[in-house]
């Protein structure tokens, strides 16, 4: 592990498989619109690999990213996976066309996707499977039922949501063991502080997605100065944001390129001082 990641600490997936804080997120290794392979497919590898080479044991991708390319791509690149190695994936959308996402809920679509994604992943179980989005047209506990038979069959160890409240974790509790939430949240969207809060209090993961934004124009100059005392970028001023936030919160930054890969590995190593997360805060 190199010194970004021990700094960034580790977290107990489920109390159970422990991963290094800073994790990568597949979604950029797309083409545009999430839709289609990634354009320089050599490319992509070298940074998956070189993301797994700096330290990086979490990995997080989806069967609608392309869709299915991306769970092909982290299989032909990392495959044999390291044995520390943890990949996340998600299924509940369909997908039509670049920036097209429409969600599936119906017990078969999931079913479908989670044989998929075995089977494109090479993996005999997925650690940790995630519902993209629930469904209004079906009860959670439809959705949930195939999931439930995974994980009963042994081909899914960990369940998580994502983009949910609440209340929508406690149902699905119901039905299954929830072990993460990956909702929207920044250093400048933080509309989602009780679901982070009741992930911290039920030992889950929280996920953010797009966690480098850095939020409006008025927090440009918080953050500039800051950036500048630590002798960092903006965007690790917000990973180092989200890392101080809670001791459960897996950061997922993706890029296509290996100079951004390494800058947001870096975001670990920035300690913000209490003073420095106020200012921000």
């Amino acid at each position: 592990m190199n010194n970004d990641q021990q700094l960034a600490g580790t977290f107990g997936i489920g109390g159970e498989i422990s991963v290094n804080r800073l994790g990568y997120g597949g979604m950029q290794l797309t083409g545009h619109g999430v839709w289609g392979d990634a354009p320089d497919r050599d490319n992509a590898k070298n940074i998956l690999r070189a993301a797994v080479e700096s330290g990086v044991n979490f990995i997080d991708t989806a069967d609608s990213y392309g869709p299915h390319t991306n769970e092909t791509l982290i299989a032909d690149a990392l495959s044999p996976y390291p044995e520390d190695l943890l990949i996340a994936t998600k299924g509940g959308f369909d997908r039509t066309g670049p920036n097209q996402w429409r969600v599936n809920g119906h017990p078969d679509h999931i079913r479908q996707a989670i044989d998929g994604s075995l089977k494109r992943l090479r993996k005999d179980v997925i650690d940790l499977w995630q519902l993209h989005r629930i469904d209004s047209r079906f009860p959670v506990e439809e959705t949930l039922g195939p999931v439930l038979d995974a994980v009963n069959a042994g081909k899914i160890r960990y369940v998580g949501l994502s983009e949910v409240d609440v209340e929508q974790i406690k149902r699905a509790e119901k039905t299954v063991p929830i072990v993460s939430v990956q909702n929207l949240y920044n250093l400048g969207n933080r509309q989602w502080e009780d679901v982070l809060d009741y992930t911290v209090e039920r030992g889950m993961a929280f996920i953010p997605w797009y966690p480098l934004a850095s939020g409006p124009e008025k927090l440009k100059h918080k953050i500039s100065g800051i950036a500048a005392k630590h002798d960092a970028t903006t965007a690790q001023i917000a990973l180092a944001w989200l890392l101080k936030r809670a001791p459960n919160i897996l950061l997922i930054p993706g890029t296509s390129s290996l100079k951004h890969l390494e800058e947001n590995l870096q975001g670990g190593n920035v300690q913000l001082s209490d003073q420095d997360f106020k200012a921000l805060s």
